[in-house]
């Protein structure tokens, strides 16, 4: 479904992406993980069109997403840090998204909305909002309009234990469905029963992208953390 063919791309000295090539297919949820630093999310912002490679492709559907912004509909975006207008309510900002997205807003998914309580707390402020509650915003308005690619930036930052299974069963759950699924974290720990392949990445290279099953066979190890820390030494 997103292919990158040789993706370079440099910010002055600095090869953030350096000759990187990954095949991500629906059905598969996908940790991107590295040290600080590594390329991962100048490779989520490359897919996403934020930012243009120097050299390589990117194609979604097998069409190259160069000059062609149609695809990001179908993807669904939890950034790390999501940034929403101060004076605008948790609503509005629902409101706000859902008329910009007409077009693709024909399958509204609400159930993180839900699960999260935030139906009793709509007419609050964003600038009240604390870090968490902010993140249940950003992943219920990712999951919104039922999209077929879920790309989720560090999803479990700020949100306390029960809020944080919560995303992960739905995680599964979408992943059931057949959708494909990029996530970041830090905190591998989280990602032992959602993940089905890894991808990691060093200094702007890929340095290998392996079910989870491969990777415990090739370590011994059954945890993802206790696995990467084997595999890196």
């Amino acid at each position: 479904m997103i292919i990158a063919s040789n993706v370079t791309k440099t910010f002055g000295k600095l090869k953030a992406l350096d000759n990187v090539s990954v095949n991500c297919v629906k059905g598969q949820t996908i940790a991107l993980i590295g040290p600080n630093g590594s390329g991962k999310t100048t490779l989520i912002k490359s897919i996403l069109g934020m930012v243009v490679p120097d050299s390589g492709f990117i194609t979604f559907d097998q069409h190259n997403i160069l000059h062609d912004w149609n695809y990001r509909e179908r993807i669904g975006y939890m950034p790390q840090i999501g940034r929403y207008p101060d004076n605008m309510s948790i609503a509005q900002v629902f409101t706000m998204m859902k008329d910009i997205r007409k077009k693709s807003a024909a399958v509204i998914d609400e159930e993180l909305i839900e699960e999260f309580g935030l139906n009793g707390m709509m007419s609050k402020k964003m600038r009240t909002l604390s870090g968490g509650t902010r993140q249940k915003v950003s992943a219920s308005l990712a999951f919104l309009f039922n999209p077929d690619v879920l790309i989720l930036d560090e999803p479990t930052a700020g949100l306390d234990p029960v809020a944080s299974e919560i995303l992960k069963q739905k995680i599964l759950r979408e992943k059931q469905k057949g959708k494909l699924t990029l996530i970041t974290s830090h905190i591998l720990s989280e990602l032992d029963d959602v993940v089905s392949e890894i991808i990691y990445m060093q200094e702007g290279k890929m340095l290998f992208h392996k079910s989870l099953e491969q990777l415990q066979a090739d370590t011994g190890e059954t945890k993802l953390a206790k696995a990467i820390a084997q595999i890196m030494k």
